[in-house]
């Protein structure tokens, strides 16, 4: 069983260089000034803030490997990590 889905377009082959550079130039700018999703931002924001903690916490390992041969280099590493 399979299911056929019906697309329809428009191909506008009477219109002028002008229009078609004209109807070109308005999708590029909807396409740029498009509003995200509140879902989608949401989401993207989620994966900033996971992407973070996990640098930070990779950043925390690191200097707890440093701290007994170079402590000054641990505490640089725990002050990039605080810095977020």
């Amino acid at each position: 069983m399979s299911t056929a889905t019906n697309i329809t377009f428009h191909t506008y082959q009477n219109r002028s260089y002008a229009a078609n550079v004209a109807h070109a130039a308005r999708n590029l700018l909807r396409a740029l000034f498009a509003v995200q999703p509140a879902r989608a931002a949401a989401a993207k924001d989620e994966m900033v803030s996971r992407d973070l903690a996990r640098d930070r916490a990779a950043l925390l390992s690191m200097a707890r490997d440093f701290e007994a041969f170079s402590p000054s280099q641990a505490a640089e590493l725990r002050y990039l990590a605080s810095r977020g």
